[in-house]
């Protein structure tokens, strides 16, 4: 029998009845877990058997111990080392929906000249679809991701005519930051905009479309997407889902748009071989990301119907691909997230992993998984599971090295309350956990 249990990242404490918000809503420092659990301590009771020694009309749930969560099946013969790595992970449920915010998602991270961590995110206000309202938001960390301001704010006001959402933040190497998201005016026009700051993300500049209007339609650009290459270019992988006769190809085609100019002008790429499926059919490919690899190719990953990511490269800078030709990521249809730990030669994959997934979970955006790979994605090695609620919907993650920990954002809605999509969690994972 699974169990609920909380706990208060603030104070530690039980979390009881009395201390519930109008309404019966859990405040947003309130963090929920299921038992078991890979976030259980080691050795840990199981809650109920807990909770049946303690007043039930005082304790609703069990605190787990400090704000350290440990993720990874229990290993008997740990270093400690390995324990101290486990006990160094700390999740922050950070952005619960609420009234009038029925959903917090999609968003990325940047560091700001002063020490601080900037997470731009696209918060709904009036429906929990993806053309529902939204507009974007912002929250500050000063300590690396442990803690976080408690009051959004606004970065830039709803100017689609449905909503701006899916937001990329980056670096440049002129030193200003870059901000990308998607203006989505309706089904025949969802377009990426950039803007960037000089002022460490005080100001934005004017927008610039990278899409120009004769070529509008509906493209997605996901959330922490768009990179620039060592050569300085700027890539925004797309999946384009032209609309024609009151419906849309949600299939998807593979394209990307560069940037040899810093963002000031674009232009389009070639659009990649059509994907099939293992039957020769075509197959979906949405919400693709890339990565950049040592020899200088690109390898763009994208999820699938087909139970696994599928990748294709280019050797000329994203201006063409090769046919998309499925992976060893398995996974459900769900996208996944590539980056290098800087100056190594380490990838880091975040994905739902489906390697040896139980058959009620298929087609779920659980376990959310994390792996590494040292030969360039060709395998990938020290799999571990960072959360595993059967119902929980695990998707859209921005990733941040921070020192010797990773910042992960991502959707992790529990799908008995919502789609999924409703609330943002961040986990902050020491390196050393996943064997780096």
């Amino acid at each position: 029998m699974r169990q609920a249990y909380a706990f208060d990242l603030r104070t530690l404490c039980p979390i009881s009845h009395d201390r519930r918000e109008a309404g019966g809503r859990k405040p947003s420092h309130w963090v929920t877990y299921h038992n078991p659990s890979p976030f259980a301590p080691q050795g840990a009771l199981p809650a109920m058997t807990l909770c049946r020694q303690l007043p039930r009309h005082r304790i609703l749930l069990l605190p787990l111990v400090g704000v350290v969560l440990t993720t990874a099946a229990s290993v008997p013969t740990a270093t400690a080392a390995e324990k101290a790595a486990r006990d160094d992970i700390q999740v922050t449920r950070l952005l619960p929906a609420g009234p009038g915010n029925p959903r917090n998602s999609e968003g990325d991270f940047v560091k700001l000249r002063d020490g601080r961590v900037l997470f731009i995110y696209s918060h709904f206000t009036d429906g929990s679809r993806d053309f529902a309202s939204a507009h974007l938001a912002g929250r500050y960390s000063e300590d690396g991701g442990r803690t976080w301001t408690d009051e959004d704010v606004l970065v830039l006001p709803n100017e689609g005519d449905m909503n701006v959402m899916s937001v990329s933040l980056l670096r440049l190497q002129d030193g200003r930051i870059a901000l990308f998201y998607l203006r989505k005016n309706g089904l025949a026009d969802c377009r990426p905009v950039m803007r960037v700051s000089t002022d460490e993300a005080r100001t934005w500049s004017d927008p610039i479309d990278i899409i120009a209007d004769e070529d509008a339609d509906y493209y997605v650009l996901n959330n922490d997407r768009v990179v620039q290459l060592e050569t300085g270019r700027l890539v925004a992988p797309l999946a384009l889902h032209t609309r024609k006769n009151e419906t849309n190809d949600w299939r998807g085609v593979l394209l990307s748009y560069y940037s040899d100019d810093a963002g000031k002008t674009w232009r389009r790429g070639k659009t990649a071989p059509v994907a099939t499926t293992a039957g020769g059919r075509r197959a979906f490919t949405q919400e693709p990301g890339v990565v950049e690899l040592r020899d200088g190719r690109l390898m763009l990953f994208t999820r699938t119907n087909s139970g696994c990511q599928y990748v294709a490269y280019s050797s000329d800078g994203a201006e063409t691909w090769s046919k998309p030709e499925p992976s060893t990521m398995l996974s459900p249809c769900s996208p996944a997230t590539i980056e290098r730990i800087p100056d190594t030669d380490t990838l880091l994959l975040v994905w739902n992993n489906h390697e040896s997934i139980t058959p009620n979970l298929r087609g779920k955006r659980t376990p959310l998984s994390i792996a590494i790979s040292t030969d360039e994605a060709k395998t990938w090695q020290n799999a571990k599971n960072l959360a595993d609620n059967p119902h929980g919907w695990y998707c859209y993650t921005a990733m941040h090295l921070e020192g010797d920990h990773v910042l992960l954002s991502y959707c992790a809605g529990d799908r008995r309350e919502g789609n999924g999509l409703h609330e943002t969690h961040v986990t902050r994972v020491p390196l050393e956990f996943i064997g780096k």
